[in-house]
C-alpha cells in the first residue's frame, strides 16, 4: 500500500498474525491515509489494540470502540511508603467498601456538572438512565486502581479506568447507525465527519472522554479521603488536583486536518506526561511523550496481552500467580487469574521497543492493587 505505514515492534513476527490482519484491512480503506501499530499491539476489535489509524474527513465508532475515553489517571501524594504499608489491608479493605467494581453502581446519584458539556439528546436520555450512579466506579477487565511507590519513594494512586456503561451504549448506537443494516458489528463502518451523524457522534465521544475523567477523579477523590482518615496529619485535598496526570486511549482527534484514531493507544505529543500500565506486578510508568509523528503522536496503552482471558485461565497456575504477587495486596484469586502478568507480555521489553515515542520519567511498583 502506498500509504505511511510504521510498525513500532522489534520484530513484525512479535505481533500475532490476526492483528497484522486487523491493521492491514483498516489500511486498505480507501479513506485511511496513516498507521501505526505499537509494540503492544494484540488483537482487537475491527481495529487491533495497539493500532492508530488517520483518516481524511471520516470517523469510525468500531475504532474507538465500547470503552470510549478508557484510560489513566496518575497523581502523586504526600503520603510515605511506610504509612502505606503500615496500613495496606484497612486501605485494601476499605477501597472496596468505598469504590464499587465489577458491573456495580454507586447506590446514590454522583454529584457532576455535565449539563454544561455539549452533547444530543440521544446521549442525554442514554445518560438520564443512571449515569450519575456509574460515577465513582471501577468497571472489570483490567481496569485497576492501585496505590504504589516510585524509584525515590513517592507514593501515587493510579486509576485505569473508562466511560462504563455510558460509552458502551453510545458506541452501540452510533455502530448501529454506521452499519446501515442496524446491527453494531465488526467492520470499517464510519460517518462523513460533517455529515449530521459524523457531529453527532463526535460530539458524544468528547462528552463520554469528560465522563471518564471525571469517573477517574471521583475515584482518586474518594481514595484521598479515606487515606487522610487512616493515616492521620497528612492533607491532600488542599491541593486539589495540582500535578494530575490524565491520559485516555481509546479515541478520536482531530490534528493537522486528519482524525486520529486511537484504539488502545496513548497520546504522546512532544512534553505531553502519560501513563503506561504493566501488569498487576510490574506497575505502571509515568512517561514524558517526544512527539513522534511516524507513531502518529501516539504510544503504547500498556504491555499488551500474550493470551485471550479464557485461555489465561484454563493454562495459568494460580499458585505461580500468588507466588509473584506476594510482597503486594491484591486480589489473587481465580477470578482475576487472567490478569495475571503472565498473561502479558514483558513491560520492559515494550518500554524499551517505544523509546522513540516516550521516556520513562518514573516506574511506579505497586503495593496495593484493586480489581474487580
Amino acid at each position: 500500500m502506498k500509504k505511511k505505514i510504521k510498525i513500532f515492534a522489534k520484530e513484525i513476527s512479535s505481533i500475532e498474525e490476526e492483528a497484522l490482519a486487523q491493521f492491514q484491512s483498516a489500511m486498505s480503506q480507501p479513506f485511511a491515509v496513516q498507521g501505526a501499530l505499537m509494540p503492544d499491539a494484540h488483537k482487537g476489535y475491527s481495529l487491533p489494540i495497539g493500532g492508530v489509524v488517520a483518516t481524511k474527513n471520516m470517523i469510525l465508532p468500531s475504532w474507538v470502540g465500547y470503552d470510549i475515553g478508557c484510560g489513566m489517571c496518575a497523581l502523586k501524594t504526600r503520603f510515605s511508603t511506610t504509612q502505606i504499608r503500615k496500613n495496606a489491608e484497612r486501605i485494601y479493605k476499605e477501597i472496596y467498601l468505598r469504590i464499587p467494581t465489577g458491573f456495580k453502581h454507586n447506590n446514590k446519584n454522583g454529584r457532576w456538572s455535565y449539563s454544561r458539556i455539549p452533547h444530543t439528546k440521544t446521549l442525554a436520555d442514554i445518560f438520564n438512565r443512571n449515569g450519575l450512579k456509574q460515577l465513582c466506579s471501577l468497571g472489570s477487565g483490567n481496569h485497576f486502581i492501585e496505590i504504589g511507590a516510585d524509584e525515590l519513594s513517592g507514593i501515587w494512586i493510579i486509576v485505569h479506568s473508562g466511560s462504563r456503561g455510558i460509552g458502551h451504549a453510545v458506541a452501540t448506537h452510533y455502530m448501529k447507525l454506521a452499519s446501515k443494516d442496524g446491527k453494531a458489528r465488526e467492520g470499517h463502518f464510519g460517518f462523513k465527519c460533517d455529515s449530521k451523524n459524523g457531529k453527532s457522534y463526535i460530539e458524544d465521544m468528547n462528552f463520554c472522554l469528560e465522563f471518564a475523567l471525571e469517573n477517574r477523579k471521583q475515584m482518586i477523590e474518594r481514595i484521598i479521603s479515606l487515606l487522610e482518615e487512616i493515616i492521620p496529619g497528612q492533607r491532600m485535598k488542599d491541593s486539589g488536583f495540582e500535578g494530575l496526570i490524565n491520559r485516555n486511549h481509546n479515541h478520536a482527534e482531530l490534528k493537522n486536518g486528519l482524525w486520529i484514531h486511537r484504539k488502545g493507544a496513548t497520546q504522546a505529543e512532544k512534553g505531553m506526561k502519560g501513563v503506561i500500565p504493566g501488569n498487576m506486578r510490574d506497575g505502571s510508568f509515568i512517561v514524558e511523550g517526544l512527539g513522534n509523528p511516524d507513531s502518529l503522536w501516539s504510544s503504547s496503552h500498556g504491555a499488551g496481552r500474550t493470551m485471550g482471558r479464557k485461555k489465561a485461565k484454563k493454562k495459568l497456575n494460580l499458585e505461580q500467580f500468588r507466588s509473584t504477587m506476594s510482597d503486594i495486596r491484591a486480589k489473587v484469586t481465580n477470578t482475576t487469574l487472567d490478569e495475571s502478568p503472565f498473561a502479558y507480555k514483558n513491560i520492559f521489553e515494550i518500554m524499551n521497543q517505544q523509546r522513540e515515542m516516550v521516556k520513562t520519567l518514573h516506574h511506579i511498583k505497586p503495593l496495593i492493587n484493586i480489581k474487580a
